[in-house]
């Protein structure tokens, strides 16, 4: 491993792991009430108890480097929202993190409140598919380091997704470092990390593809005629947060499409990082959809690319050919 990055990736793993495991605990409490209220308190908990150990882990660790996160704690501090405070204080002494006081969480939570670019910074987003969180399907813990515009580790905690060997409810943890390819360990024990790499197909009959559950965050009617234009006719796979980087790095799908819904909408930085590196790591590409390469310097978002496109690499030259054609 690369020296300069073994505290980084040891720091990153443990606390995306501490992370994912509140985040699971927290879900299972999930009813059926509560969906039917859609009560949306537990995510709320999880997002903020998770974003508070990461940032917790990381400012100790490396109390020099920005986080630019997705959330803050100037809600939690608004004497209305007391009960989720303590809830997520409750959340953080049963996971034992030391000195979780109502203070130190907030202090914690807003460590990641960076927005500015800077030579080096993490990203993170808690929860990342909070829907998928309330429908106990899939939702990540996402985590990467950028270093001069670089992403140069990234991390990704996905509770719900089936470690193979494992109990299928196990969940897996998925690392990448620049240079140094793609792994999974399991998330609920130690074990040597498993490499994984991305499909070989290359002919577009024999392709499956996946994106987003939610048609406000992936254009699905422009997906399917890109889908019967191509010759694809495997239904999509579709599952929310960037466990889709997971499904294509390991080889479970070969595509990976996030079309743009309306003009003008730039991605954030935290919704892709960690799972881009995963990819290209696995040995697969990802740009945008005009195949340009995503710029991670520009801030909070992605400012200077549109939509993303996620391929094996193979499939990704006459994809984006076939993307030129339809009007976004």
């Amino acid at each position: 491993m690369t020296e300069s990055l073994e505290q980084e990736l040891k720091t990153a793993l443990l606390a995306v792991r501490q992370a994912a495991l509140i985040c699971r605990t927290v879900q299972s409490a999930i009813t059926d009430e509560v969906l039917e209220k859609t009560d949306k308190s537990p995510v709320t908990i999880a997002d903020f108890s998770s974003q508070a150990i990461i940032c917790r882990a990381l400012n100790k660790a490396f109390p020099e480097d920005p986080i630019i996160g997705e959330e803050d704690a100037a809600e939690l501090r608004a004497p209305e929202n007391q009960e989720f405070l303590e809830k997520i204080v409750s959340e953080l002494t049963a996971a034992s993190i030391q000195d979780p006081t109502p203070e130190n969480v907030c202090t914690w939570i807003d460590f990641g409140g960076a927005k500015a670019y800077s030579d080096r910074f993490w990203t993170l987003d808690p929860i990342d598919g909070t829907k998928g969180f309330l429908r106990k399907e899939q939702y990540a813990v996402s985590l990467a380091l950028i270093v001069d515009g670089k992403i140069v580790l990234g991390v990704l905690g996905c509770p719900n997704m089936p470690f193979p060997g494992e109990n299928p409810t196990a969940g897996t943890l998925y690392y990448a470092v620049a240079g140094e390819g793609a792994y999974t360990l399991p998330l609920v024990r130690e074990q040597e990390p498993k490499r994984i790499r991305v499909t070989t197909t290359a002919d577009f009959s024999e392709t499956r593809f996946c994106e987003s559950v939610e048609s406000g965050h992936s254009s699905h009617s422009h997906s399917q005629q890109l889908a019967e234009r191509l010759g694809i006719s495997k239904e999509p796979r579709r599952l929310d947060s960037q466990a889709k980087y997971a499904v294509v790095a390991q080889g479970d799908a070969d595509i990976y499409m996030r079309l743009p819904t309306r003009p003008g909408y730039r991605e954030k930085i935290w919704d892709h990082a960690a799972g881009v590196l995963l990819v290209e790591e696995a040995g697969g590409e990802v740009t945008d959809i005009h195949g340009n390469p995503l710029q991670f310097d520009q801030g909070y978002e992605l400012t200077n690319n549109q939509g993303v496109i996620v391929t094996n690499g193979h499939l990704h030259s006459l994809l984006i050919q076939s993307l030129d054609e339809l009007e976004f």
